[in-house]
């Protein structure tokens, strides 16, 4: 028999504020995170604004000399782990730590780490390299550092499906855990890409939103004049218990994970597939996991990237899974009009903000749909928070390659 998951922790570093609550009233307020790029200068790049994770120091959360051995990608994640664990109230020294996973993703990794070293590898050659660069670098240092740092010895990998990461890790970790091989998962998506090389890649692919002059509204999902997506950055991390587990410890649980699917558009390395039905199919695959109906869901945190393709794409996935549903009764919302697109974290911070927003009955909004697109007709929350019963949610997330990939959270009854 499945086990039964649930949320116990929640940990966020995200642009609109560090730690779950700053996050959560970051969003209901509509607060944009979208600034002009400080991390170096922008201004021979075509677009030069992002979220920006402001004020973070990693000193806070990891000891100075690990610190300095880790890429900025990881000291998020650890950061966020340890906001999770600490909000999960568990006893570490308590726990069997052979049943304790941890499944972190990024879609990228540590490129900050790879700029850096290649500009010395090219200035100053090859001996002047770090003996760091490669384990400061490679994607999966983010689960392996934080393994190390809380002593995690249960089920350990990493997710790289791009823009689908953080949600893959979350349902991949989902799994673990109801088929019974850990009691405790660390799960999540940590991204930390906003470079030059990143943004030079980007703004090549015209992938991205060049409305510099007003950053705090370019990231505008749904919009008729949405122009590109804003990149990101941060770290979002659950911690999920077997309900056994979370019940034998006292835990407070804020939601359970009930649904994953998971599928690929098989179509183009960076376009979704046309009219959303390999989507609509991953929603189904969710909903199906979970024992649910279509009719039984009140709301989708959407990938809502603020790209053409994207929103128009998912907007049809929805209405042809739902139907009539769909244009009556559900909701659907962007956090990426106030955070930015995370790439590989996406899917973990979005993931924490619908696990709120069932737990609370409030929705946080899309910001900046000032001027609808008469294609797109669903209900996206426009512009301010709104008090909702929501008993049962999706996350999606989708990504480059055509990863495609759904969460279902609901109400936890015992």
């Amino acid at each position: 028999m499945k086990k039964r998951v649930v949320v116990t922790g929640l940990g966020a570093v995200t642009p609109i504020g560090i730690g779950k609550d700053t996050f959560w009233q970051g969003l209901i307020a509509g607060k944009s995170g979208i600034t002009r790029i400080t991390r170096f200068d922008p201004s021979e790049y075509s677009t030069q604004i992002a979220g920006e994770v402001k004020d973070f120091d990693p000193l806070l959360y990891i000891d100075k000399k690990e610190a300095k051995r880790m890429d900025r990608v990881v000291q998020f994640a650890i950061a966020a782990t340890k906001m999770a664990f600490e909000d999960s109230d568990i006893d570490l020294d308590q726990e069997d730590r052979s049943r304790i996973g941890t499944l972190i993703g990024t879609g990228i990794g540590g490129m900050e780490t790879l700029h850096d070293q290649f500009k010395i590898l090219f200035e100053k050659g090859p001996g002047r390299i770090s003996p760091f660069f490669v384990p400061m670098m490679i994607a999966n240092m983010a689960t392996g550092q934080t393994s190390i740092t809380f002593g995690l010895q249960g089920p350990s990998s990493c997710v790289v499906t791009a823009c689908a990461t953080g949600t893959n890790a979350i349902g991949d970790a989902f799994k673990i855990l109801q088929r019974g091989d850990a009691d405790v998962m660390v799960a999540g998506g940590t991204e930390a890409a906003i470079s030059p090389a990143a943004i030079a890649g980007f703004s090549a692919m015209k992938a991205m939103s060049t409305r510099n002059d007003e950053p705090e509204k370019a990231s505008r999902p749904f919009d008729q004049d949405r122009d590109g997506f804003v990149l990101g950055e941060g770290s979002g991390v659950l911690i999920l218990e077997t309900l056994e587990h979370a019940q034998a410890r006292g835990a407070k649980i804020y939601a359970e994970i009930a649904g994953y699917g998971f599928n690929a558009d098989a179509y183009h390395i960076t376009a979704p597939a046309p009219e959303g039905t390999q989507a609509a199919k991953c929603m189904e695959l969710a909903i199906k996991d979970a024992g649910l109906q279509p009719s039984d869901i009140d709301y989708i945190n959407a990938h809502g990237t603020s790209t053409p393709l994207n929103d128009k794409n998912e907007s049809l996935a929805i209405k042809a899974l739902f139907g009539e549903h769909a244009v009556k009764k559900l909701a659907v919302s962007s956090i990426k009009s106030m955070t930015g697109h995370l790439l590989g974290a996406a899917g973990g911070i979005e993931c924490i903000a619908t696990v709120i927003t069932v737990a609370n009955n409030l929705i946080p909004p899309t910001i900046n749909l000032e001027h609808p697109d008469p294609e797109l007709d669903l209900d996206y929350v426009p512009n301010k928070a709104r008090e909702q019963v929501v008993n049962v949610a999706l996350s999606n997330s989708f990504g480059f390659g055509g990863h495609n990939a759904t969460i279902l959270v609901k109400k936890y009854q015992a």
